[in-house]
């Protein structure tokens, strides 16, 4: 595909439009959008959180089942996103980190 067919009149705007529209993730212009973020799939993301989800587990787990003397366990620190300056806090006294507007916008473009 020749995007100089666009100014040439043989490619209507409609169609490049549509095109650059459904890109292939990995391509050149998403990255330069996206940046690292446009590596990470919804399965990569998913992947994740599993993991996160799973060294919390573990976590919680140890933590119950140590002795009382001994020094408590340090957080796990989460799988690092692409985008994400600084990593997840602790979870508050819930237990559930509630993600933020820019977290969800990110997860979901």
């Amino acid at each position: 595909m020749d995007l100089l067919d666009w100014h040439r009149g043989r490619l209507s705007a409609r169609r490049l439009a549509v095109l650059v529209r459904h890109l292939p993730p990995d391509s050149a212009t998403l990255r330069e959008l996206h940046g690292e973020a446009a590596d990470w799939s919804v399965t990569d993301h998913l992947l994740a959180a599993a993991v996160d989800r799973l060294a919390e587990a573990n976590w919680m787990f140890a933590t119950v089942n140590r002795d009382e003397d001994t020094e408590p366990l340090e957080y796990p620190k989460p799988v690092p996103r692409p985008g994400a300056t600084h990593p997840d806090p602790q979870p508050s006294e819930s237990g559930v980190h509630n993600p933020t507007h820019a977290e969800l916008a990110q997860f979901f473009s």
